[in-house]
């Protein structure tokens, strides 16, 4: 266990669902995956090391087979599909985006048949119907389109809202994207995922989603992840899902 103190609000938190004999599903989503790297290997080793399953996000336009035959026999990794590129077409002034309206939506959506179907073939017994869209943003126009594909969910962030189509979002962003890159303080981390916990405790069934991204870590994200792993793996109170378990 860690010996910091920044972590002692996750464990208190922790200790009222134990006592409470109550669990909090937790699934873990990384973005951005190509091909093997070094930091990829670092993501699986501490995915083994401490029997978490994980959900890569994978980009099935630039991917090929070096990254499939890579998480081959990863059982706990599952496969899901983030956009097509990750190539942004928003105009330079507003948040970027792939999947919008920027471009007929016909082609938009080809993409998103064409990623499905790759990854589905790469990823035989590891992949899950599950979009991904880059910058966890897509236009709601595309929702009810997705189905037809064989699409049965979409993964962006925050609290999911109504949908034409399941909804299993991510919560915790480990990463701070503005100014210097890198992990966010600790103690900024725990406190959304403290403040998390307790909206589930008070009754929101909506399993906690962390994401990260292997490719931008420093040292202070890869040592979140190993805390968080440390601190919550086999925890009484903890369960660790794999992506699948919350698609209907």
């Amino acid at each position: 266990m860690s010996d910091s103190a920044e972590w002692q609000p996750l464990r208190d938190e922790l200790r009222r669902w134990t006592e409470a004999e109550r669990k909090v599903k937790l699934w873990f989503r990384d973005d951005d995956a190509i091909e093997p790297t070094p930091a990829l290997d670092r993501l699986l080793s501490l995915s083994d090391r401490f029997e978490v399953p994980m959900a890569l996000a994978i980009i099935p336009g630039p991917t090929s087979e070096p990254l499939a035959e890579c998480l081959a026999q990863k059982n706990r990794i599952t496969a899901t599909v983030h956009g097509w590129t990750h190539q942004n077409y928003a105009p330079d002034d507003t948040k970027k985006q792939e999947l919008g309206l920027h471009r007929p939506k016909e082609i938009v959506l080809d993409e998103l048949h064409r990623g499905f179907d790759k990854l589905k073939a790469l990823y035989p017994s590891q992949f899950v119907p599950l979009l991904v869209p880059p910058w966890n943003r897509i236009d709601d126009a595309l929702l009810p389109h997705l189905a037809p594909f064989g699409y049965r969910a979409v993964s962006v962030f925050g609290l999911a809202k109504q949908a034409p189509i399941g909804l299993i979002n991510t919560h915790i962003d480990i990463m701070r994207w503005h100014g210097v890159r890198g992990g966010l303080p600790h103690a900024e981390i725990i406190e959304r995922l403290v403040e998390e916990l307790q909206n589930r405790f008070d009754g929101n069934e909506e399993p906690i989603g962390v994401m990260t991204h292997h490719l931008a870590h420093d040292d202070l994200a890869w040592g979140f992840v190993e805390t968080l792993f440390d601190e919550t793996a086999g925890h009484a109170a903890i369960e660790w899902r794999p992506v699948g378990d919350f698609i209907h």
